[in-house]
């Protein structure tokens, strides 16, 4: 969850935000037309933002200003949501509990609810509280494990299945120049998270708002992290970090965990000789784990035009099929939220691409709507001291499992459930 801070923070974030919200002079355009501001983060990949702004040009209810944020987008959002002079409709990472909570954003359970079975479950799940979505989901992103195929046949290993066969097979794949694999330069506590948890058979929080990982195999999990560290099987120092896969296809590492995002330059460098695999599953109760994350479009409620917003919205991210796998795949590489137009895309239905959809929509998992920062914060400096320092894993976690405790404690009771 987002949380500004004392009144400073809030006057820094709305003066961020300044005074063009997009909106024009008047409510509505020609005719009659409502104005509608719809904001975006600013994407790194090249085309991106003439591609929402010509989708906006064709809708024809709506005059639909874009704005293209840089800076700290969740910050400005949040502090304009506040505000008159925010957007209609807005790219999302969330929305966070507090927006839902504080009745910042609109119901647009009616807009997605003929296909919403459709949709990737996992990254709906974080847009929806207590049944209803606030967030429709745009693309996934996910992250996954890559493995270079001529080193693993070379050394006689198999592509790893288990937590067990990864440490093995990272300790053997691992010589005097290569590395068995790379999970970031501080050994995989900023990137892994709650992952080993869920590939332990866990969750981080229950259905009904419990701490998920209270349990013996999350510490087995972690203490695998640890022997992967201590056996010097980790490529640590590499000159980019865990979300560049220039380690791997400069041949430092034999595996690597990175994003969907790296897979055409991967492939550009190495043709065919990789492969890609969930996080193995850990301990007798296991299973494939696959962290996927997606923004999503939502609306002001304070939004002048909440009806003509939410139309807009439903015609951008629920009819227009098109578009979607245009803004997915034709300036980076995404997958579809909908599950029906990620396994027709051409791009995505042979090879690793058709692997990761699979694991996306098989195995994939995201951080619940009731994780606070203040648990993500918890469990990741958990996992540094388990990583690197060797400290015990059961008593880490418990501290951990204190903190979240704590933390669900207290939003449950906002919202009226504690």
């Amino acid at each position: 969850m987002f949380t500004l801070g004392a009144g400073a923070a809030l006057t820094a974030a709305l003066a961020a935000c300044g005074s063009n919200t997009g909106r024009g002079s008047g409510s509505s355009g020609g005719h009659g037309a409502p104005v509608l501001s719809q904001w975006y983060h600013q994407y790194g990949e090249a085309g991106t933002e003439q591609a929402v702004k010509r989708y906006a040009a064709a809708y024809t209810e709506a005059r639909v200003s874009v704005q293209w944020r840089p800076g700290d987008y969740d910050r400005q959002t949040a502090a304009a949501l506040l505000t008159d002079a925010g957007p209609d409709v807005f790219e999302v990472n969330g929305p966070t509990l507090d927006q839902i909570q504080g009745h910042q954003v609109v119901d647009l359970t009616h807009e997605i609810a003929a296909v919403r079975p459709d949709f990737n479950a996992a990254v709906l799940a974080p847009k929806t509280y207590r049944g209803k979505v606030y967030g429709i989901p745009q693309t996934i992103d996910m992250q996954m494990l890559y493995y270079r195929k001529s080193l693993l046949t070379a050394a006689g290993v198999r592509p790893p299945r288990t937590l067990h066969e990864l440490v093995d097979a990272a300790h053997r794949l691992t010589t005097r120049n290569v590395k068995g694999l790379f999970l970031g330069n501080d050994g995989g506590a900023g990137v892994l998270g709650g992952t080993p948890l869920f590939a332990a058979g866990l969750e981080l929080v229950t259905a009904d708002g419990r701490v998920g990982f209270d349990d013996p195999a999350a510490a087995a999990a972690l203490a695998g992290l640890h022997t992967l560290y201590a056996n010097k099987s980790l490529l640590l120092g590499a000159p980019a970090d865990w979300a560049d896969p220039s380690a791997f296809t400069q041949g430092l590492t034999a595996m690597q965990w990175t994003g969907l995002w790296a897979m055409p330059q991967i492939k550009k460098a190495l043709g065919d000789d990789f492969g890609v695999l969930p996080f193995p599953a850990a301990g007798n109760h296991g299973r494939p784990a696959v962290p996927v994350g997606a923004y999503a479009t939502a609306v002001s409620a304070r939004s002048k035009h909440v009806d003509a917003a939410k139309a807009y919205a439903k015609w951008l991210w629920v009819d227009r099929t098109d578009d979607q796998q245009d803004f997915a795949l034709s300036y980076g590489f995404h997958i579809p939220a909908r599950v029906s137009l990620a396994k027709k895309a051409a791009k995505l239905r042979t090879g690793p691409a058709a692997d990761a959809v699979g694991f996306a929509t098989d195995h994939g998992h995201a951080s619940p709507l009731l994780w606070t920062p203040k648990s993500q914060t918890a469990l990741q400096d958990a996992l540094t001291r388990i990583i690197q320092g060797g400290a015990d894993p059961s008593a880490q976690l418990k501290s951990v499992v204190s903190t979240v405790g704590s933390e669900l404690s207290r939003v449950l009771k906002k919202s009226g459930k504690g």
